[in-house]
C-alpha cells in the first residue's frame, strides 16, 4: 500500500510532469533523512531571426530546480527552489523570436522578443497527505511559484527538452509558472488530481533580479488524469487579474485542454509528444485561440530529434503593430504560425551529465497584411548552441518519487 500511495503522490505532486513513462534527467541523491533532486540545463546560443523585425544575438539561456523531500506528520514535505540566470545570459530584454508578443521592457510591450525568466522563478514548499486508501491531499505556498493553470511549462516538457526556444502561444499555454504568490490545495487518487490555485495574476515586471510585490488576486482550477501507458490528459481554467504590466485595468480568462504520452526506448532513449490548446479572453471579446504540437525523439540518448508547430491568433496590439506607422485596430486579429525542427548530438556523456550541440531551424508564417512588417511571408530563424544538462537516470518520474 505504501509503495502504490507514493504512485500516487507521484502524479499529484508533478501534475503534468507525470505525462512521461520516459526517463527524466536529473540528478538524485540524499543528505541525511532528506532525498534530494535537481534537474536544469544551460545552453550557450547564437540566434539570428530573420527580416525587418528579426536580430541576431548570441546569449545564454538556463534554469536549474532543486527539491529537498522528507517524511514529516505522516506524509512528505517537499520543499522547492528554482533558479534561472537567463537575464544575464541574454539581457533583461530577452532573446530575439519571430512573432512572440507578452511582457514588457522599458515601459515598451515586448514584440518578436522572448522575455527572459525571473532570477528566482519558484521558491516553496509542498506538503502531501493520504486520508483514505489511495486518497491524498497536497498544500502548497510559494512566494513565487507556479499555480494550477496550464500544462507543464515548456522549460520542463519532455518534449521540449532540447528545444531552446519558448513557443509563440506561450502566453496562452503556460506563462503563469512564475507568479509572484500562489497558494494551491489539490485532491488525487492513484491516476486523477483536482487542484486549484489562488495567485498573483500579474506577470513578472522587467526587473528580474528582485521580488515583485506579492498578491493573491486571480483564481484557477485544473483536472488531470494520468492513464496506463504514459498518457497525461489535463484541462484548466482560471481568472488572471489585470496580467500585463502596461494594462493595468484589463482581466483576462485563461482555457487550456492538453494531451501528453512519453514512451522509454531502452535504457536512454525516449519518444516525448505534447498537443495543447491554449485561449485567451478579455471581457466583451470572443476568445483568442492557440494550438501547439510537439515532439522530441531520441532512440539512443545521444541523438535527439526535436519539433514543433504552431497556430496562434494575435491581437495588433500584441504584436504591437497598433501604432503608427502602421494603425492597424488594436483588437484586430491575425493568424500567425510557425514550424521547427532541430537537432542535437551529444559529445560527451559522464556519469550524472551529458554536453551536447544541436541546430534549430524556423520557418514562421505571417498573413499578407503584415508581409511588408516582417520582409517575407515565411520568415526564417536560426539557433546553433551548445547546451549541458543532467543525464538521463534510466528513472521515470515515478521512479524518481520511490527513490525519495
Amino acid at each position: 500500500m505504501r509503495l502504490r500511495f507514493v504512485l500516487a503522490i507521484t502524479i499529484a505532486s508533478a501534475s503534468l510532469r507525470a505525462q512521461s513513462a520516459a526517463p527524466l534527467p536529473a540528478i538524485v541523491g540524499t543528505a541525511g533523512q532528506w532525498q534530494l533532486m535537481f534537474q536544469g540545463v544551460a545552453y550557450a546560443q547564437y540566434d539570428h531571426q530573420s527580416g525587418p523585425r528579426g536580430a541576431s544575438q548570441a546569449g545564454s539561456l538556463n534554469w536549474g530546480m532543486f527539491m529537498a523531500t522528507h517524511e514529516a506528520a505522516g506524509g512528505q514535505l517537499e520543499l522547492r527552489a528554482m533558479l534561472s540566470l537567463d537575464a544575464a545570459g541574454v539581457g533583461s530584454k530577452g532573446y530575439p523570436l519571430l512573432l512572440q508578443s507578452g511582457e514588457d521592457y522599458a515601459g515598451q510591450p515586448l514584440h518578436d522578443r522572448q522575455h527572459p525568466h525571473d532570477a528566482l522563478m519558484e521558491v516553496g514548499a509542498k506538503y502531501q497527505h493520504e486520508i483514505a486508501h489511495g486518497i491524498g491531499v497536497s498544500l502548497y505556498a510559494a512566494p513565487v511559484g507556479e499555480p494550477a493553470l496550464g500544462p507543464e511549462a515548456f522549460i520542463m516538457r519532455p518534449s521540449a527538452l532540447d528545444n531552446p526556444l519558448a513557443p509563440i502561444g506561450h502566453h496562452w499555454q503556460d506563462a503563469t509558472h512564475v507568479s509572484f504568490g500562489v497558494l494551491s490545495a489539490g485532491f488525487f487518487t492513484q491516476r486523477w488530481k483536482l487542484d486549484g490555485s489562488w495567485f498573483n495574476g500579474r506577470e513578472p515586471d522587467d526587473q528580474r533580479w528582485n521580488f515583485d510585490p506579492i498578491k493573491l488576486d486571480s483564481w484557477s482550477g485544473r483536472l488531470t488524469f494520468a492513464p496506463n501507458g504514459g498518457w497525461t490528459l489535463g484541462a484548466s481554467y482560471g481568472y488572471l487579474n489585470s496580467p500585463e504590466q502596461l494594462q493595468p485595468g484589463v482581466s483576462e480568462h485563461r482555457a487550456t485542454v492538453s494531451v501528453a504520452r512519453g514512451v522509454a526506448i531502452g535504457s536512454e532513449g525516449a519518444w516525448n509528444t505534447s498537443l495543447i490548446w491554449g485561449a485567451n479572453g478579455r471581457d466583451g471579446e470572443a476568445m483568442s485561440n492557440s494550438l501547439l504540437a510537439e515532439t522530441e525523439f531520441s532512440r539512443d540518448g545521444r541523438n535527439s530529434f526535436v519539433a514543433r508547430a504552431e497556430y496562434v491568433e494575435k491581437s495588433a496590439s500584441e504584436l504591437v503593430v497598433d501604432t503608427p506607422p502602421f494603425n492597424f485596430a488594436p483588437d484586430r486579429r491575425f493568424d500567425v504560425s510557425e514550424v521547427s525542427l532541430g537537432y542535437v548530438r551529444e559529445l560527451a556523456m559522464w556519469r550524472t551529465g551529458t554536453f551536447g550541440a544541436g541546430v534549430l531551424g524556423t520557418v514562421n508564417f505571417v498573413p499578407a497584411a503584415l508581409r511588408s512588417l516582417y520582409g517575407s511571408s515565411m520568415p526564417t530563424g536560426l539557433v546553433l548552441f551548445v547546451r549541458i544538462r543532467p543525464r538521463r537516470t534510466g528513472m521515470g518520474p515515478m521512479d524518481h518519487m520511490n527513490a525519495m
